[in-house]
């Protein structure tokens, strides 16, 4: 069987591993334990959505052979557009990726106390341990251990997540119509919106176009990019149902505050037993350092392009890039800080930035250089769908992080 026909999880598992982290994990156990099974809906329309951007990004990498970053740099030929989308990327890839690390630290060092259940290890090395196996992992420069590695967290994350679920025996028929009949009960728009910007994230535009221009070299090699993306992403929102319908079953209706990812592990216990709990906190390790892999990877790709440095795992301005941010999360977990205006500020940053990457990803997947692989009128009209969502999701970011609402 030729290389091209035959099926490897690739470049869409590294976008899988990197939309779900710990932010999402309490995004996703908030939801169900708040709404049920009534906002799973947001879940479905968040999958196909990110499968109609990701597509996208995927064969722009492939045919171009190169990332989102570097076509942006190209077709942003004015220098005040290229300033502008410069300190944007910056903004919120690489900066609010750095804090954002800090969380998939802690998620990752949560689980794992959780699963060791001893006090052998000072809880605030947990996170200086974690980063030091990402900087080993993302040391080694070849890509197709670091996909590996992904590959198998995303596998881990099923099995666990998955296997919590079923340990709650969910109502069925409750979880059926929660995904095929939208709702919007009082008071949940913003979780919605969380759950929609938890799923479509503009720096997985950025590392799924540079990756798939790593790992499939010829055009030929598309129809095997389009069955990755076919498998890693409704597997990814897979795993998001799973911990909605998980907090829904054990959870809704009663009155218990959840205030982080591990509240969710340790309240299963009395309920489901010490299996719902490890599961869970298998969970969130898997969750917690499968994005501190990816977002260090997706800041390298999109700086690196948008600078016009070359997007090569080996050399030394993507080295900086990932190991900064690694660093910084590093430093910012294990202190305990929580730093809520760098946050807000990251949150402004994507905001603006998620439209105006979309914007440009159709832009430049209209391109004339595509030649037959540029959008055809269906994949623009998807697009422009998914663009204007990003809109208004970004819209209902900024006004929230104003306060306007």
């Amino acid at each position: 069987m030729s290389h091209s026909k035959r099926f490897s999880m690739g470049p869409a598992a590294l976008v899988a591993a990197a939309f779900i982290g710990p932010g999402t994990v309490v995004t996703a156990s908030l939801a169900g334990a708040n709404f049920g099974y009534a906002l799973l809906w947001a879940l479905v329309f968040s999958v196909i959505a990110t499968m109609i951007l990701q597509e996208m990004a995927a064969r722009l990498g492939v045919v171009t052979q190169q990332g989102l970053g570097e076509n942006i740099r190209a077709m942003a030929a004015a220098p005040w557009l290229r300033w502008i989308l410069l300190s944007l990327v910056v903004a919120a890839v690489v900066v609010g990726n750095s804090v954002y690390q800090a969380g998939n630290l802690s998620g990752a060092s949560l689980g794992l106390a959780d699963l060791l259940q001893a006090t052998v290890i000072q809880p605030s090395w947990l996170p200086i341990m974690i980063g030091a196996v990402a900087v080993v992992v993302l040391a080694t420069g070849r890509y197709g251990l670091i996909e590996k590695v992904l590959i198998g967290l995303v596998l881990l994350m099923s099995i666990a997540f998955v296997g919590t679920f079923l340990l709650t025996n969910p109502d069925w028929s409750a979880l059926l119509k929660g995904l095929l009949w939208p709702s919007l009960p009082a008071g949940s728009v913003l979780t919605v919106v969380a759950l929609i910007g938890t799923t479509v994230v503009p720096y997985n535009l950025f590392l799924h176009a540079s990756s798939a221009a790593q790992k499939w070299r010829s055009v030929e090699q598309l129809s095997a990019a389009k069955r990755d993306l076919a498998i890693s992403i409704p597997l990814g929102g897979l795993i998001s149902i799973a911990i909605v319908a998980t907090a829904a079953a054990a959870f809704f209706g009663q009155a218990i505050q959840l205030q982080s990812a591990a509240d969710l592990g340790q309240a299963l216990r009395p309920l489901f037993g010490d299996y719902a709990s490890y599961f869970m906190a298998t969970g969130l390790f898997a969750a917690g350092i499968s994005s501190a892999l990816t977002a260090p990877l997706a800041s390298a790709y999109a700086l690196s392009g948008v600078l016009g440095f070359r997007a090569d795992l080996a050399s030394w301005p993507f080295r900086l890039t990932w190991l900064i941010i690694l660093l910084v999360g590093v430093v910012i977990a294990s202190s305990g800080f929580r730093p809520v205006s760098v946050i807000w500020f990251a949150q402004v940053a994507n905001g603006l930035l998620l439209p105006m990457i979309a914007i440009f990803l159709l832009w430049a997947c209209n391109q004339q250089r595509l030649g037959i692989y540029r959008n055809n009128r269906r994949q623009n009209a998807f697009g422009i769908a998914v663009v204007m969502v990003a809109i208004g999701l970004g819209l209902r970011s900024l006004a929230s992080a104003f306060g306007w609402l």
